[in-house]
């Protein structure tokens, strides 16, 4: 998709201005701080994980990912493990995103994990 329709489809799906206004852009510079982020370790709880993993889902929705998504995917996919879990549905069926979670995942996380029964 190009940049306007990349805009438009997040307009039209109802998305909060300023990802309109940042666009294909903005998706991805997001999506780059959070895989930077998980390499550093994630210390956010499940909403923020989920809110996050979102962005990865809005990308694929509107069509918007390429080379340097898919890049940004493989050094995220080598953080995860338990993938056969899956902690959230970001919209794309089976995502990979969506299973898993980050091995360096701070206390937050891991607790959030234990309570809605996704981690023992």
């Amino acid at each position: 998709m190009t940049e306007i329709q990349v805009q438009d489809y997040l307009r039209d799906n109802g998305y909060p201005e300023h990802l309109v206004r940042e666009g294909r852009a903005g998706l991805v510079r997001r999506w780059r701080e959070f895989v930077e982020h998980v390499e550093q370790g994630y210390p956010l709880g499940i909403e923020d994980y989920r809110n996050d993993l979102d962005l990865r889902g809005i990308i694929a929705l509107a069509k918007a990912d390429d080379a340097e998504v898919y890049l940004l995917d493989e050094r995220l996919r080598k953080l995860l493990t338990d993938t056969s879990m899956r902690v959230w549905e970001s919209g794309p069926a089976n995502a990979f995103w969506d299973f898993g979670y980050p091995r360096n995942a701070g206390p937050d996380l891991i607790e959030d994990l234990r309570n809605e029964k996704l981690l023992l």
